[in-house]
């Protein structure tokens, strides 16, 4: 069970005090074009992302997310670097939450007029820090390490409480699964302000997912994590597809069909890879508990798998269907695949 933390309110999702870890993205389109950013964010809802951020780069893109609120169903976190003037405008058009870093977004007038803003619209920050933006005077101290990374986000976290802000999310990023994961754990130890978990700079899609899925999946099996970004170069709908499995994998998401299959050895005399890829992308989008089982051979499958609602396991010229370890149907080779769907329909249809 997730460390129990302070709990924020963003557009209407609630993040930490015990919530459901939530699932983040960043869109890759230029903000001010809304038809395209609002595009993308809603192939990124239909996935199940969560909360996007979107990036500020100038004034047309603060003017834009009022024109983008009205097209879209999720909350709209607006991240700002440098620019007082572009934080408030984005906060006055309408975003749900803001990513500043006040080391960054102007001098003491300007983090007062910034915080002022957030208060008065009554919407979360969130601040923090990574291996690129760690304040000089930690990076004297300490060098490139959690004690500097933790350091230099809580002495953002501590600009933005004296101005009286308290809905804070607080990250810590580093493109070192080690270091992602040491920081992490010495944060939450810290603070109880939410924690946006993610690898950053974690590079493109295979190497992306095993790093944020070894960084990420340990956090979160010790408790640490709110909310949560799989950071991928490619597609941010893959950045969704890979968080909502790691979250599945991890006990967090109950509500899926779990596929399981067997790797498969010499025993194996029919084709049950294809038709455990089959059976995986079939059951993807549907929001269910059950647990269905592809196994390779008739000695070990049903045995193996007497804890799914259904499983298929197959010999030279015929396969057995079964429920909780029970053979209830024995097929032809040929037939299995069809019968095997009549089965899984009838399941997911009860």
């Amino acid at each position: 069970m997730n460390k129990k933390t302070l709990k924020v309110n963003i557009g209407g999702v609630l993040v930490g005090g015990g919530e459901s870890v939530k699932v983040q993205s960043m869109c890759t389109t230029k903000t001010s074009d809304v038809l395209k950013t609002a595009e993308q964010i809603a192939a990124l809802e239909r996935a199940g992302c969560e909360i996007i951020r979107v990036s500020v780069l100038d004034e047309a893109d603060a003017l834009a997310i009022k024109d983008l609120k009205a097209k879209v169903r999720i909350p709209v976190v607006a991240d700002i670097h440098f620019s007082a003037k572009l934080a408030v405008s984005a906060i006055e058009n309408g975003a749900d939450k803001v990513r500043i870093n006040p080391g960054n977004i102007g001098g003491e007038s300007q983090i007062k007029a910034v915080a002022d803003c957030i208060k008065r619209h009554k919407i979360p920050v969130r601040v923090g820090a990574n291996t690129g933006s760690i304040e000089k005077e930690f990076l004297q101290k300490y060098g490139v390490c959690e004690q500097a990374l933790v350091e230099s986000a809580l002495k953002s976290v501590s600009v933005l409480e004296k101005l009286g802000i308290n809905d804070i999310v607080i990250s810590v990023k580093a493109s070192s699964v080690p270091l992602t994961v040491r920081a992490y754990k010495l944060l939450s130890a810290k603070t109880n302000y939410p924690l946006h978990i993610g690898v950053t700079e974690a590079g493109t899609e295979e190497m992306a997912v095993v790093k944020s899925s070894a960084a990420l999946g340990a956090l979160l099996l010790d408790g640490v994590g709110d909310t949560l970004r799989v950071s991928i170069t490619d597609d941010p709908v893959k950045e969704v597809v890979a968080a909502k499995r790691l979250l599945r994998a991890v006990g967090l998401d109950k509500n899926f069909v779990n596929v399981i299959s067997c790797p498969t050895c010499g025993r194996c005399q029919w084709n049950s890879m294809e038709l455990a890829k089959k059976v995986t992308s079939y059951v993807e989008s549907f929001n269910k508990p059950l647990k269905i089982a592809v196994m390779g051979c008739v000695v070990n499958g049903p045995g193996e798998a007497k804890d799914c609602d259904l499983g298929i396991a197959g010999a030279q010229d015929y396969c057995v269907i079964f429920r909780g370890g029970e053979i209830i149907k024995k097929v032809a080779a040929e037939e299995a695949e069809k019968e095997f769907f009549k089965e899984i329909n009838a399941l997911l249809n009860d």
